[in-house]
């Protein structure tokens, strides 16, 4: 039975043969003082949130109600589980603060619940409880937030969940055409890419939470991308930044938290980290761009947000290589600039509006100015075999060579079965190797639709023909990274896109790849 937290009682009855409904008794899921850190909490949104010395999790900068503590838990569905937070604010005479659950629906998007709720009043710990009883779902993150309260800053203890009538014990199935291989048996993705390039994949926080997956990784990946943790949303400060800019408006605010676990394992490992992204049209915090960080004003001046660019690129790259010297060998310093639409830049994006067209040249100058000795710098984006898209693309990456600040470009690979085609892929990879720039497989996924045997057969095949089209190139080519590890990870899990299936057993694909590495 796996378990994310404390088995206490489960334990016990473990050791007795006896299930926790049998003897009577309840199941403690879990429960958390916070007394050695943040046990797996993580601030949901663009606020900070970590362990302080009397034993809670405080939550401060928040600019709306669903920013708040979460953690992953794997929960049993159909079971009932009592839950119980004791909360505190000092911010105002009441606020209503809210237990509430993420979940993921059959189609793969998000769907939120509110559990239970109660008012706090100012400086009084509060006790809030409910029950819970799960309907089916990938994904259940529990997290405490506010009703009408988007800025209180509170604390929170003794986080417990419980399983009055027992937890059932788990039976994984396996995917069909997936093989359960034994340990120690199975071929290793780095090491059959060793000397060609290396071999990555993409790892959100809640996957340290999962020690057999840190154990798959670390046989088979030698490069890590943080999915989340290091956007603008998750890295700037928005209430420190604000602060700043009562003295000086260019002033930039930064945080940490959310990539540091995936940095530390990356360092402890012998682990090298890709990082994603400096700049990006999506996920960052609008307040970014406006005067006095304050959405209510108006759009900040050009000279202050390149004030703003070089300060907040300086931050990251300087105390990332300062605090994790020699991880992260590459970067995403812009991410996605080319609309779809009209194959040039989005002047949609907030960085066009305050900046003007050359905010990607001044990214890359501000990001070569401070970027470590050897550390790369990439362009990446998606679309890239269409041949609109890929055009606007060769343009604006030969806007770059001329600037002389960019290295490389990044495929995001998110293809499918039928579409696009490897003459549009190979037609695109040929293309953009012809400029110079290293490359790289930054994003892979292809969609399997249902897990049938013949899906992942062709599956397999295409992964195998990309493979061998990056190998044409592996003199060019720094790494091809999966975006996720098994597909219950991925954000397009209904399509089963990934080379391992949720058991973590290898399917097809897996082999396709090392089959392709082994012939080159």
């Amino acid at each position: 039975m796996k378990r994310i937290g404390i088995i206490l009682t489960a334990m016990m009855l473990m050791m007795t043969g006896m299930t926790a409904a049998q003897a009577g008794q309840e199941t403690l899921v879990y429960a958390s003082t916070f007394g050695a850190g943040t046990d797996l909490w993580y601030a949901r949104g663009a606020q900070k949130v970590y362990h302080t010395t009397e034993a809670t999790l405080r939550t401060e900068g928040r600019t709306s109600d669903w920013n708040s503590p979460g953690r992953n838990f794997e929960l049993a569905a159909g079971t009932k589980y009592d839950m119980s937070v004791e909360v505190l604010q000092n911010d105002a005479e009441t606020a209503t603060l809210m237990v509430s659950v993420q979940v993921t629906k059959e189609d793969g998007s998000p769907d939120w619940k509110n559990l239970f709720k109660g008012e706090a009043k100012k400086g009084e710990w509060t006790t809030l409880s409910g029950s819970y009883t799960p309907d089916p779902s990938e994904e259940y993150v529990l997290y405490v937030e506010t009703v009408g309260a988007p800025e209180l800053s509170y604390e929170i203890r003794n986080f417990r969940v419980v399983a009055p009538d027992g937890v059932p014990d788990a039976q994984p199935t396996a995917t069909p055409a997936a093989e359960a291989v034994p340990e120690g048996e199975m071929p290793s993705l780095k090491d059959v890419y060793a000397g060609k390039f290396d071999f990555g994949t993409a790892l959100p926080r809640n996957a340290f939470n999962d020690l057999q997956l840190l154990k798959l990784v670390k046989a088979q990946f030698n490069i890590l991308t943080p999915e989340n943790e290091m956007k603008p949303d998750a890295i700037l400060d928005v209430y420190g930044s604000k602060k700043l800019a009562e003295k000086d408006e260019t002033a930039v605010a930064v945080r940490f938290d959310a990539c540091k676990t995936l940095l530390r394992f990356a360092q402890a490992n012998g682990l090298k980290v890709h990082g994603h992204t400096l700049l990006w049209h999506n996920q960052t915090p609008e307040a970014l761009f406006h005067e006095g960080y304050d959405t209510s004003r108006p759009m900040a001046s050009r000279e202050v947000m390149l004030g703003r660019m070089e300060n907040y690129i300086r931050e990251v790259l300087t105390w990332t290589e300062e605090n994790y010297p020699g991880v992260i060998v590459s970067w995403d310093v812009v991410n996605e600039a080319i609309d779809d639409g009209t194959n040039k830049l989005r002047t949609g994006a907030n960085w066009y509006k305050t900046v003007g067209p050359d905010y990607l040249a001044r990214a890359f100058e501000y990001a070569r100015k401070y970027a470590a000795e050897g550390v790369l710098l990439y362009y990446n984006d998606y679309n890239t075999a269409y041949s609109g898209k890929l055009y606007g693309i060769v343009d604006l990456l030969k806007s770059l060579i001329a600037e002389g600040n960019i290295d490389g470009y990044g495929f995001q690979m998110h293809h499918s079965l039928g579409e696009p085609s490897m003459d549009m892929i190979t037609r695109a990879v040929e293309k953009i190797a012809a400029l110079g720039l290293r490359l790289r497989v930054s994003e892979l996924d292809i969609n399997a639709g249902k897990a049938t045997e013949k899906n992942f057969e062709s599956q397999k095949n295409k992964y195998k023909q990309v493979m061998k089209l990056m190998l044409r190139f592996k003199d060019q080519t720094e790494a091809v990274q999966v975006w996720g590890v098994t597909d219950i990870m991925s954000w397009r899990r209904d399509g089963n896109p990934l080379l391992f299936d949720k058991n973590m057993n290898p399917k097809p694909a897996f082999f396709g790849v090392i089959e392709a590495g082994q012939e080159d």
